[in-house]
């Protein structure tokens, strides 16, 4: 049975599904009771830090590794017992094995021919899917004899030659250097689309994670912290963790001190600020608040704000596009504040800086976390 899921576009068709998934090694939990249904042409991506559990549920869907508790179902079909080769799924690694004494034509033909089509047919996949990657005229050659991005795109034809109802990647960029890194980015996203195959993508870069992406879910010791849209993920994260993990962002610590239906007035460096209204916040209860350094405004000059604070700069760093001021608050409390480059604002001076309270996203700080917790456990 396929799950059909209401989207915003209207009937979304599920492809993969982990169902109360749960997956052990010798007693330590990787994956903990993980529920995540994949839909049917989408570009999703599996992001984390490292041992978050992103490539043990990667390999658990292409069969390589069985859960230990859980279904993982493929159109709809359970195929916990379905061998790897069974599957209609194809991986792509790091590490691209091509074969070093084939050319780039056997390379890429070579699971067709081990499933026995016919040679006229295989011409034509194979002709077809070098067109995709734009490498055609490099069929002759050998694997040694082509740059690392191109090495890359050869090892995505050899995947989806055979017509796979989804494409596992499993930090396909990892080995190229930055600038070729960037561009593959975009060339798969234009494969994907082109296409139109499920992608399930793992890695630990956020900004390759956004750039490419439908949806994304952020994972953290094996559970999901949040599954969203990139923009959601970026601008609206649901949790201290996403926040911090995601992008560039100032975390600071405040204290409730009044909460209505209009706003939520918060202590922060001996100031009430404004924030957006959250019943989820009571009196005196100690918040974090994260703010992008993008998403703030600033200024030598005092000026009329209900957010306005004042900081002490503490060094100015320059990188290319931008320049970033560090700033400390009264509190020691420090921030950082995007600038463009025509600033002449300079170490030591004092400035004033806002933000409007529906860039800010609010978090409740570990400490009242496990307050919480504990007043759970006793009812």
């Amino acid at each position: 049975m396929k799950v059909i899921v209401i989207g915003g576009n209207g009937m979304v068709e599920s492809i993969v599904e982990l169902e109360n998934i749960n997956k052990s090694f010798k007693g330590v939990t990787v994956i903990d009771d993980m529920n995540l249904s994949v839909n049917k042409g989408e570009f999703l991506t599996l992001l984390g830090p490292s041992g978050c559990g992103k490539t043990t549920t990667l390999r658990m869907i292409a069969g390589f590794e069985k859960p230990t508790n859980g279904n993982i179902k493929i159109n709809g079909e359970v195929v916990n017992k379905v061998e790897p080769n069974q599957r209609e799924i194809n991986t792509v690694f790091q590490h691209y094995s091509l074969f070093p004494h084939m050319s780039i034509f056997k390379n890429i033909a070579f699971g067709l021919k081990m499933k026995k089509v016919s040679k006229k047919e295989i011409k034509r996949r194979v002709d077809e899917v070098l067109d995709m990657v734009q490498l055609k005229h490099l069929s002759s050659r050998k694997p040694e004899q082509l740059s690392g991005g191109q090495q890359q795109r050869i090892a995505i034809a050899r995947a989806i030659v055979n017509n796979p109802k989804v494409l596992l990647l499993d930090e396909p960029l990892g080995a190229l250097d930055l600038k070729l890194r960037k561009q593959m980015q975009l060339e798969l996203k234009r494969l994907q689309e082109l296409l139109e195959i499920t992608f399930i993508y793992v890695t630990h870069d956020q900004e390759e994670a956004l750039t490419m992406s439908d949806r994304i879910v952020v994972l953290n010791k094996g559970e999901i912290e949040q599954l969203d849209t990139s923009r959601n993920i970026y601008e609206k994260p649901k949790s201290l963790f996403v926040a911090d993990f995601i992008g560039e962002t100032n975390i600071l610590e405040g204290v409730v001190k009044s909460s209505d239906e209009q706003q939520l007035k918060v202590e922060l460096n001996g100031k009430e600020v404004n924030l957006p209204p959250d019943d989820n916040f009571n009196k005196n209860m100690k918040i974090h608040m994260s703010i992008r350094p993008e998403k703030i405004k600033y200024s030598p000059e005092s000026f009329e704000h209900p957010n306005v604070l004042e900081a002490s700069v503490t060094d100015v760093v320059y990188s290319g596009s931008i320049t970033k001021l560090i700033v400390k608050l009264a509190d020691e409390q420090k921030l950082t504040i995007q600038l463009d480059n025509e600033s002449t604002i300079k170490e030591g001076e004092l400035i004033h800086f806002c933000w409007e309270p529906e860039h800010v996203s609010i978090h409740i700080s570990d400490d009242e976390q496990k307050i919480t917790e504990k007043e759970k456990v006793s009812s």
